[in-house]
């Protein structure tokens, strides 16, 4: 069953990255060359941090077809089970974007420039909620620690939000 699937993958998410963070630095100056350092220092630091790059990967397949299958079935009739799956969908993409910014490479920098100004097209409120989220006029050193500091603590919300929708899904 994916959901027990999605249950495995994120323990593993959750385990590697705890690992990786005590390596990784969140500074636009040492960021690049702190995961150059676990993939090439740390004793099989490239296991663990390719298990997950790729993890990640394997959470969105499992993801898509729990979700697929949810579909399939009329799970969404199950209204409060469905929602909460829906914001759990949403708050995984944003921890899966937030740690593809975290390397701080050419595509790194760039990602997090193009789907943060994705966000200007808000009427009102969206050039104020860019700068807000960046921590300045430009992606730049506060942007990438807030983002390390939602993707650390994201995992632990989604995570509660599984037991929520475990709990209603066996209500």
């Amino acid at each position: 069953n994916f959901g027990s699937l999605l249950g495995i993958c994120l323990m593993i998410q959750i385990i590697t990255g705890l690992f990786l963070a005590m390596h990784y630095t969140s500074d636009t100056m040492t960021a690049f060359s702190s995961v150059t350092h676990i993939c090439r220092d740390v004793n099989y630091g490239w296991v663990i941090r390719y298990m997950h790059a790729n993890g990640a990967s394997m959470f969105f397949i499992c993801l898509f077809l729990h979700v697929g299958r949810g579909v399939y079935y009329g799970s969404y009739t199950f209204t409060e089970t469905w929602n909460i799956g829906v914001v759990l969908l949403f708050a995984v993409m944003a921890t899966a974007f937030m740690g593809y910014v975290l390397p701080w490479g050419q595509m790194s920098f760039w990602g997090a420039t193009v789907i943060t100004n994705l966000l200007s097209a808000v009427p009102y409120i969206g050039t104020t909620l860019v700068e807000w989220i960046w921590g300045g006029f430009s992606v730049d050193k506060a942007t990438l620690t807030r983002f390390f500091a939602f993707h650390f603590i994201l995992p632990f919300i989604i995570a509660a939000l599984v037991i929520v929708h475990l709990l209603f899904l066996h209500e």
